[in-house]
């Protein structure tokens, strides 16, 4: 196949895998608000080819709605929630859904013209397949994770919904990345420095902390200890230990949040100390000291709205902006440790 192909760049390649990360990050910000809403276990059924069509009718609807009434979230959760207030909730998970399809379609019909017109860069070929997979893979962990919350939860595990999320926004990096290759070329210098493993290391840190960050959402563990930055006046909140360590690290809600808290104050150093010393060497180009300042400003915002929006009880407004800014700041990062392997 490969023999088909071009190389070494294509900007066209570029600018369809930038729109194809605007559209995860849009999926991303409706997933959270499905989350937000208690949106996602309104579709109790997977379908991926005839779930593209939303319930055309009232009897249609209320079989949708008796599905919705027979899993432990309706009885424990919204036992008194009428047909219309399931629509409200009904509606953002589809929409959810439709994304995701609509995602396949947008990464799969290109990738095939590309392939055809022989505009894929060849080195970016078997990449290009791999996230295919990778997206393929996402939709199967969704529906994963949604039959978590189907039959003995009222919601999903959050380790499913941590996977489900860290997925996502490992697709995102990598179509970012992916993106730079193919609008650059390839590399004709790379720069002999220790800035390539600073900046990887700098993104791990930020990758771990969205999947810390994801354990607190999914154990609704932002509505409580509301105060900053102890927790209800102590150093280590006072529930921390769960039924062992599995419990404790996944599903108690003092030890998430104190998870959470402790990596932000660990990254926001670390992003702060990388940035100064970007700017003070010698070997990196403006560029890279401007994207190694801008990723410490992200992640300094980024710390401030966490903070918000714990003591606010993370309100839907709060919560979307810290998730939206939690993707900026991953791909900022992104482009940070892609530009410092190149002179």
């Amino acid at each position: 196949m490969t023999s088909f192909l071009r190389s070494d760049r294509s900007r066209a390649v570029a600018i369809w895998l930038l729109a194809v990360a605007a559209l995860v990050l849009a999926m991303v910000l409706v997933g959270g608000v499905t989350r937000l809403t208690g949106s996602g276990l309104s579709i109790t059924q997977w379908r991926p080819i005839s779930g593209v069509l939303p319930p055309l009718s009232l009897a249609d609807w209320q079989a949708e709605f008796a599905r919705y009434r027979a899993i432990p979230q309706f009885r424990f959760v919204n036992p008194t929630m009428t047909l219309d207030q399931f629509r409200f909730i009904y509606w953002w998970e589809w929409s959810h859904r439709l994304l995701g399809r609509l995602l396949g379609v947008v990464f799969a019909v290109p990738l095939l013209w590309f392939a055809v017109r022989r505009e894929i860069p060849r080195r970016l070929f078997w990449r290009l397949a791999g996230l295919f997979v990778l997206g393929g893979l996402q939709g199967l962990v969704g529906w994963w994770m949604v039959a978590s919350g189907l039959s003995e939860r009222v919601y999903v595990a959050p380790e499913r919904l941590m996977i489900h999320l860290g997925l996502a926004f490992a697709l995102l990096g990598a179509l970012i990345w992916t993106a730079l290759d193919a609008w650059a070329g390839w590399a004709r210098q790379t720069l002999p420095s220790p800035w390539g493993g600073r900046a990887l290391a700098l993104l791990a840190l930020i990758y771990v902390q969205i999947l810390l960050g994801a354990l607190v959402a999914g154990n609704h563990a932002g509505l409580v200890y509301n105060d900053w930055p102890l927790f209800a006046g102590r150093l280590v909140p006072q529930d921390y230990a769960g039924r062992g360590l599995w419990a404790t690290l996944a599903h108690s809600q003092g030890a998430v949040q104190l998870h959470h808290r402790l990596a932000a104050y660990l990254l926001l150093v670390a992003a702060i100390g990388l940035a100064i010393g970007a700017w003070r060497s010698n070997y990196l180009a403006q560029e890279s000291k401007q994207l190694a300042a801008g990723v410490a400003v992200l992640v300094a915002v980024q710390a401030s709205l966490g903070i918000a929006t714990l003591m606010a009880r993370a309100p839907l407004g709060l919560s979307l902006v810290h998730q939206l800014t939690a993707a900026l700041t991953l791909g900022l990062a992104v482009a940070f440790a892609w530009r410092v392997r190149r002179i």
